[in-house]
């Protein structure tokens, strides 16, 4: 079940140890792990109380990679205190403007935004991958697409070929592992809820990142398709090719580069679609089935592509139109 969004206990202390005791503790939100954030204020100062509690959670992540992502010239909260035995952090507040909104209320601005995105991880694959992470290749990419035949399928009571699910996706994918490409630092969890407008000293808004303690050390091609193929909000098409067409020229990487993203954008959208039923199921968030049609929609778009041919198939023989995007609606 979702945590209640009630303080920690031990959280006053821990505010009251670092200068904030006289801090009001505010729900700000939580999200699809056992995280919970709090805003802090003390008169005009303003912080986000982040409650990782142990043994589910462990703020170390979280830290490692804001001081890597801040010493490679990104804008990642600062760390203001910590108390890792109980899983608190107090961090910079961002404030409450977020990409999601600002773009869906300037449309017309649309491009402009996800130009900036796309630049800012331009920037960070320009730099070397961050020491320590976790690698995300082909296996891994082969078990997070079993959630779909381990969640979904039962969910919607869909018998299927599971070890045709798993060959078709090693077809689709084993190109992309060898594809040459450099592996670079991976946010994984890359899109418009996760990234804030945040003024800086010169009066410009820059990108402030959150939720990247996931991180890992993977292929340039799938944070840019977990921001263009968002399962929260409808990234334009023209928008999307758009700012492909952006990082392939920015950086060079070609046809490679263009195969990897579709193949790759199928298979964080299979995934999810396995995760936001186990959220549904397992942890009691039944909010995320709001965004199974949208997940759909792109996932049958990804489908399209030569390279996917195999994964399509299986699609095709297994998973009727009534248990898609309409089983949902």
């Amino acid at each position: 079940m979702a945590a209640p969004m009630i303080p920690p206990a031990h959280a006053p202390a821990f505010l009251a140890a670092h200068g904030w005791g006289d801090a009001q503790i505010l729900p700000l939100a939580g999200d699809a792990s056992f995280r919970r954030y709090f805003r802090v204020r003390d008169g005009d100062r303003r912080a986000v109380l982040m409650d990782a509690p142990p043994p589910d959670e462990d703020p170390r992540p979280f830290i490692a990679v804001a001081e890597y992502l801040c010493n490679h010239g990104l804008n990642a909260p600062t760390i203001l205190a910590r108390d890792l035995e109980q899983g608190l952090l107090l961090i910079e507040d961002f404030g409450d403007v977020r990409l999601r909104e600002t773009v869906d209320e300037q449309l017309h601005k649309e491009s402009d935004y996800y130009a900036g995105v796309t630049d800012l991880l331009v920037h960070l694959h320009a730099r070397p991958a961050m020491d320590g992470l976790p690698v995300h290749g082909l296996d891994q990419w082969l078990d997070e697409v079993m959630l779909f035949t381990d969640w979904y399928c039962p969910a919607l009571d869909i018998e299927v070929d599971r070890d045709g699910f798993r060959a078709a996706w090693q077809a689709a994918l084993a190109p992309v592992e060898v594809d040459g490409l450099p592996r670079v630092t991976v946010l994984r969890d890359f899109h418009a809820e996760n990234i804030m407008l945040v003024a800086g000293q010169d009066g410009v808004a820059h990108f402030g990142l959150l939720d990247f303690q996931d991180a890992l050390v993977g292929h340039p091609a799938y944070d840019l398709a977990s921001v263009l193929e968002d399962a929260r909000r409808d990234v334009t098409p023209a928008v999307e090719t758009a700012m492909l067409d952006r990082y392939v020229a920015a950086t060079g990487q070609g046809a490679a580069f263009r195969g990897a993203y579709w193949a790759l954008a199928a298979q964080r959208n299979t995934r999810i679609l396995g995760v936001f039923v186990r959220l549904w199921k397992r942890d009691g968030k039944p909010g995320y089935r709001q965004f199974q049609p949208r997940m759909w929609r792109l996932l049958e778009r990804d489908l399209a592509h030569p390279a996917l041919v195999p994964v399509r198939q299986w699609f095709d023989a297994n998973v009727p139109p009534s248990k898609r995007a309409e089983a949902w609606t």
